[in-house]
């Protein structure tokens, strides 16, 4: 089983601020749905809630939600109350699973995880959620545009996708 994680980051490492992205990038949000529908989800409860709610649950995959507030509710997802039980019961409904956030739920599925797509973005912003760092275990295996070039959005943010696996 595959385990991998999916997440956008600008180029101070930051994934979010205020419960949100700080930035606009619509081809992005394309390629995330396209990576992960018809596969499970694993995210922390702050990434559930800051779906607008009109996109909780995420369509077409299961949801699971990391929370250890035993009494939370996540209407048409599951609650797990660790990480490794989340990946139990998502491992038990397909073959590939997914980490989509965040900054806490990433760092604890580093360790476990086996490829990591990213996309970067090419603006400085400020955050408050980061992504974990990718250290020397990991290696480019594949990059579009090819690495130092970059594909330019409609709205004019540059970004490229990369993905890593642990070597």
């Amino acid at each position: 089983m595959p385990l991998r994680a999916i997440w956008a980051q600008a180029a101070s490492g930051a994934i979010g601020a205020e419960g949100g992205m700080p930035w606009d990038l619509p081809e992005d949000m394309a390629f995330f749905k396209r990576a992960t529908t018809g596969s499970p989800v694993v995210m922390g409860r702050r990434t559930w809630q800051s779906f607008p709610e009109r996109f909780r649950p995420l369509p077409d995959r299961p949801n699971i939600v990391v929370t250890r507030d035993a009494s939370f509710e996540a209407p048409g997802a599951e609650v797990a109350h660790t990480l490794d039980a989340a990946l139990n019961r998502a491992a038990e409904l397909d073959d590939e699973v997914w980490v989509i956030g965040g900054a806490e739920i990433y760092r604890q599925a580093m360790p476990r995880l086996d490829e990591l797509w990213v996309t970067r973005i090419d603006l400085d912003v400020e955050g408050d959620a980061f992504a974990p760092e990718i250290d020397d275990s990991w290696r480019l295996v594949r990059a579009d545009p090819a690495p130092g070039e970059w594909h330019t959005s409609r709205t004019g943010t540059r970004y490229r996708f990369e993905v890593l696996r642990r070597a």
